[in-house]
Formats: structure tokens, C-alpha cells, sequence
């Protein structure tokens, strides 16, 4: 139903563009303002631009149905830009209680069982394809996830693609699909999270936006099947300063009540 919802607001999306006009040409054509990963959980589609430095931050609070709430901060990132499609990254954070992420840093979720642990990333975010007509914005992103504390000394991976269209109007609609590997114990499975989301400005400071995403496993003995619907927004304190809550709930019985996220990102 939420995937539904979704692709009738992008279809009416689509056609109020193209008939106001078209889609926007290039990625040139976007406004030079910060644009982070954390707003929401589908990835930018873009970079953090030629030797500038994007720095997020975020809290989230999930209240789980089955096991402790959980608590997850400081879902910290920096973004490097080494060129104009090449951005190293590396963060830090630290998780304490039940399972869940909806930061969009990481995908996984496995315990009911309460735990403390934290990890660092590192990896890098490459531009694919600029926006030109219906060529969609889109940028891969590999990353890498070592645990520093807690109950496990495995490392995981996380690969994804993130495209998107910029439309006439200013509205966006990007969507991506993660992989990553998971472990429980001696249990190894393989993730999958789909997500997609609609931003639409509010003047010229304000953006708000509807989502879904889910994250969904494969070979694993308990199987994942997590999926929300959320609704979020930011504002840009200046065109290098972004502040931006998300709340969301979830679909199924397998899925959290709801989170709530709270996150800033400065660019230089």
C-alpha cells in the first residue's frame, strides 16, 4: 500500500512537471546548498562536491514491539569530496538496547535481546550518472563496518545505488536499493533495503518529505522484514547549515511502533 501511495504521488509528480515545463537538465541546475545523507533514509544522489566537507549528525529512538526500546548516537559521517563524483567517508556510532537502525548509515537489526555496541564506517560514495531529461541523478555507495565494542568482532558490508529526478517545480524523488551482510552468532544471511522517497520545498528554506522503506533478509534463520512509512522535513539554516526531524511508524507486526530522528549537517 505505501509503495502504491508512493509511485501515484511520483506518477502526479511526474505530470505536473512536464506539463509546467521539464525536468530539470543537469545536476548543475540544483541550487548550491548542503545535501546530506541523513535526511532521510534513501542516500543523496549526489557528492559532497570538490574538496568540501559535509559533517552529519543524528539521534534516533526506536520503540521496538518485541525486546528494549533503542537509542543510537551520535550517527556520525563525514563526507570528503575528493573530485567532483568522489566522496571518501568514514563515522562512528553507538547503539544501546533493542534491535533497529533507520539512520540509512547501516541496514540490519537482528536481536530482541538488549546490547551495547558501537563501530566505525568507512568507504566512499561515487557519482554515476548526472540528471539530463529522464537519465536520472543516481551515485553508488560502498561501505565497510568494523565494530570497537560489544558483543561481536565481525565485520560486515554495506553496497548501494541511489537515483533520482529533480523536477521543474523544485520537487525530488529518489529511490535506492542497499545490500548488506549480517551476522548473528554463526548465522551469516544476506539484507536487502528498498526505499523511496518525495522531498517537496516549502519556500526556501523548508523541505518536507514522505518515505518508505523496509529491510528485508535472505538466508537467515529468523528471517528481517522491517518496513515504515515516514514523514520528515528540514530546514536550511544557511545553505551550509541543515537541522531535519523524521518521525515514521511501523507497517507490519514484525516492524517497531515508530522512530524518531533528529539529525544536523554542516557543510565547509
Amino acid at each position: 500500500m505505501a509503495l502504491t501511495m508512493a509511485a501515484m504521488a511520483a506518477a502526479a509528480t511526474v505530470q505536473d512537471a512536464v506539463g509546467q515545463g521539464q525536468l530539470d537538465r543537469t545536476a548543475a541546475t540544483r541550487p548550491d546548498e548542503i545535501e546530506t545523507d541523513r535526511d532521510s533514509f534513501t542516500f543523496a544522489p549526489t557528492t559532497a562536491g570538490a574538496q568540501r566537507t559535509i559533517l552529519e549528525a543524528s539521534y534516533s529512538f526506536i520503540d521496538n514491539r518485541l525486546g528494549p526500546e533503542a537509542h543510537s548516537v551520535p550517527e556520525l559521517l563525514v563526507r570528503r569530496g575528493l573530485g567532483d563524483k568522489v566522496e571518501l567517508r568514514v563515522g562512528f556510532n553507538y547503539e544501546a538496547g533493542g534491535p533497529g537502525t533507520v539512520s540509512g548509515n547501516e541496514i540490519g537489526g537482528e536481536d530482541v535481546i538488549s546490547e551495547y555496541e558501537s563501530r566505525v564506517l568507512y568507504g566512499t560514495k561515487i557519482e554515476t550518472s548526472e540528471q539530463a531529461g529522464w537519465i536520472p541523478q543516481s551515485a553508488l555507495i560502498v561501505q565497510g563496518f568494523t565494530p570497537t565494542y560489544g558483543p561481536t568482532t565481525q565485520s560486515t558490508l554495506m553496497a548501494g545505488e541511489a537515483f533520482g529526478w529533480r523536477f521543474a517545480n523544485g520537487w525530488e524523488w529518489n529511490s535506492a536499493m542497499r545490500y548488506g551482510t549480517g551476522f548473528v552468532e554463526e548465522d551469516a544471511f544476506n539484507q536487502w533495503a528498498p526505499s523511496s522517497v518525495l522531498k517537496i520545498p516549502v519556500g526556501e528554506r523548508w523541505n518536507v518529505h514522505t518515505e518508505y522503506f523496509g529491510i528485508f533478509s535472505s538466508g537467515k534463520e529468523l528471517p528481517l522484514n522491517v518496513q515504515y512509512i515516514s514523514f520528515g522535513g528540514h530546514v536550511l539554516v544557511t545553505k551550509d547549515l541543515e537541522l531535519g526531524l523524521r518521525y515514521g511508524w511501523g507497517l507490519n507486526e514484525t516492524t517497531p511502533n515508530f522512530f524518531t530522528n533528529l539529525g544536523v549537517g554542516v557543510r565547509y
